[in-house]
């Protein structure tokens, strides 16, 4: 069967591809590093599982921006899960410039670790196994070599350029429908 498009979709390209990943709900998570020159942070919404056994995720970071860079070179990383409430924190951290690691937001920042956000929904500490990059963005897969859970808490959403919550749950009659 041959790839069908139809008439009514655009032309695959990066404007496309943008605006079909801004339909696609995602979980908001800031990744940590520790550098010499000190801890280096930057929101990211691509986290995901790549393997169970062993524990892998990955994130992917635009090579552009600095964080991303001294992020690929520190070899350990934490990802936080961010919770509801914290949509100010995402965006500090989605933004070059904007204040971070400071005590008002939260974190513990060690001499030997990646810095930790004590209420973040889960945090997932680890090491860099592979990068692979693509174009000007770098795909990372990380070793997990420990979790933490945090209070219980919602996460928060990123969709269509905006933060969200998630919905009610589908009982089980919705999803025969």
């Amino acid at each position: 069967m041959d790839d069908v498009t139809p008439a009514s979709a655009p032309p695959p390209g990066a404007a496309w591809l943008r605006q079909a990943f801004r339909l696609y709900p995602s979980g908001v998570a800031i990744v940590t590093a520790l550098t010499p020159a000190g801890p280096v942070g930057l929101t990211v919404s691509s986290l995901a599982s790549v393997s169970a056994e062993p524990p892998v995720v990955s994130f992917s970071v635009s090579t552009a921006t600095r964080s991303a860079g001294a992020i690929l070179a520190a070899g350990d990383v934490a990802v936080h899960v961010l919770p509801v409430g914290r949509a100010a924190l995402a965006d500090a951290f989605a933004r070059s410039g904007e204040p971070r690691f400071t005590p008002e937001q939260g974190w513990v920042v060690a001499a030997d670790a990646p810095p930790h956000l004590p209420d973040a929904v889960v945090s997932l500490a680890g090491t860099v196994r592979q990068t692979v990059p693509v174009a000007g963005s770098t795909l990372v897969l990380v070793d997990v070599v420990a979790t933490t859970i945090g209070p219980p808490a919602e996460p928060l959403l990123h969709l269509d350029r905006a933060y969200r919550v998630v919905g009610s749950a589908l009982d089980r009659e919705d999803l025969s429908r």
